[in-house]
């Protein structure tokens, strides 16, 4: 494994003074310890962020450490149900279900227990391990609650166990504004940011993006539609593919959906399997399930797509919308959560409601290329100001000086 890149890399695209910025704000935590908490370390964002961001604060000065909470089939079956609850689908939660959730977060209380109390900062990341705390009474550090789902409008059943769960939290982090609710600490909006120098998103070489293409069986003539996320059905891959088959009648497209698993999602297997079906064995949709470490073949797709999808119905951010939009690409986007923060209607791509917007405003770039290339120039430059990791890190570190010094505003703000 390549040795990751220092934090002075990143001035080459950040730039120098915001790396600067980071060293000041980092002299007044030095030596802290941090510990951050979620529930599997590889699949899904979350697990990318941390896998960069833990090194880079170790390397300011900031002893910080991730831990993985473990869990049974039924604990993350019962964590889904949350997820989805928490989106706004009505589900029904037993309190039998309830019992093991307790259960299992009492057992990783107990044994994350040394590390936990010795830390002057936790992060506990989304409701997998957010019921720790509670096993932990005579804690001392400050305890914050990253919430990464749209919990805008939530199924009030769920929403109200879990703000029982989270409303001793010292602060809670939401990714925007409106996935805030009511609770009586200090809410800071920080949305998620992805790595420019990670091997999802440096540059790649036109030989690379071409032989995974031809790996793959895309033909490289021909315009190509990509999106990239979990086999999840709040990311709509069904409603792609109606997009897919209505830009087809028009233009000689292919479609690749990728994908791969995550421990905590006992759901993937059974979409996929609706996803294939769908498919109907169209020879120019490829169903691609990646492994954990096919980073660079994501970036490849990504780069040889004419046009991005992520039509999501609910999205906590959409990070591969993030990762599109840094290697020029136009992105449709379901009008949901974190993707309605990027993509600009005319500037960065479109949102869109339904398969038949979708197949719209592709079509509508198709037919427009130069418009391809323009949306890119700014969905790269929006990119680079907002959602890089530097800021991601400078945001946490402004955080962590406020609660224990006592110093800042209550939200931070971009």
């Amino acid at each position: 494994m390549s040795a990751l890149p220092s934090l002075a890399a990143y001035g080459e695209v950040a730039g120098k003074d915001v790396i600067e910025h980071l060293r000041q704000l980092a002299r007044r935590l030095k030596g802290i310890r941090v510990v951050h908490v979620n529930s599997t370390r590889v699949g899904g964002g979350v697990a990318e962020i941390l896998n960069r961001l833990i090194p880079l604060m170790n390397e300011l000065g900031v002893n910080a450490t991730w831990e993985v909470i473990e869990g049974t089939p039924e604990f993350f079956a019962v964590t889904k149900s949350f997820h989805n609850g928490i989106q706004g689908f009505p589900v029904n939660v037993s309190e039998k279900a309830l019992r093991i959730y307790e259960e299992v977060s009492r057992h990783n209380a107990e044994r994350l227990r040394d590390q936990l109390l010795s830390a002057d900062v936790v992060f506990i990341h989304d409701p997998q391990p957010a019921r720790m705390m509670m096993h932990l009474p005579e804690r001392k550090g400050k305890w914050i609650w990253r919430c990464h789902v749209d919990v805008s409008r939530p199924h009030r059943p769920v929403w109200k166990y879990l703000r029982e769960v989270v409303k001793g939290y010292d602060a809670s982090i939401f990714s925007l504004a409106d996935f805030a609710q009511q609770l009586p600490h200090p809410q800071y909006l920080i949305p998620p940011s992805i790595d420019p120098l990670s091997a999802k998103n440096v540059e790649l070489p036109a030989e690379e993006v071409r032989m995974v293409m031809e790996e793959f069986g895309l033909d490289p003539s021909r315009p190509l539609l990509v999106q990239v996320s979990r086999f999840d059905r709040f990311k709509d891959p069904i409603g792609v593919i109606e997009a897919y088959k209505l830009v087809r009648q028009y233009f000689p497209v292919q479609l690749a959906l990728a994908g791969g698993t995550a421990v905590d999602d006992p759901e993937g297997a059974a979409v996929l399997a609706e996803v294939e079906k769908a498919a109907e064995g169209d020879p120019d949709i490829k169903i691609l399930l990646l492994p954990p470490d096919a980073d660079r073949a994501i970036n490849a797709l990504q780069r040889a797509a004419v046009v991005v999808v992520q039509k999501s119905i609910k999205e906590g951010f959409g990070l591969t919308v993030t990762e599109a939009m840094w290697k020029g690409k136009p992105v449709i986007g379901g009008h949901a959560g974190g993707i309605k923060l990027q993509v600009a209607n005319y500037h960065t791509g479109f949102l869109v409601h339904s398969p038949e917007g979708a197949a719209l405003r592709i079509r509508y770039l198709l037919n427009h290329p130069e418009l391809i290339v323009q949306m890119g120039v700014k969905a790269r430059s929006f990119v680079r100001e907002h959602f890089l990791l530097t800021r991601h890190l400078r945001e946490y570190l402004t955080l962590m000086v406020s609660l224990i010094h006592g110093d800042g505003e209550r939200i931070v703000l971009r």
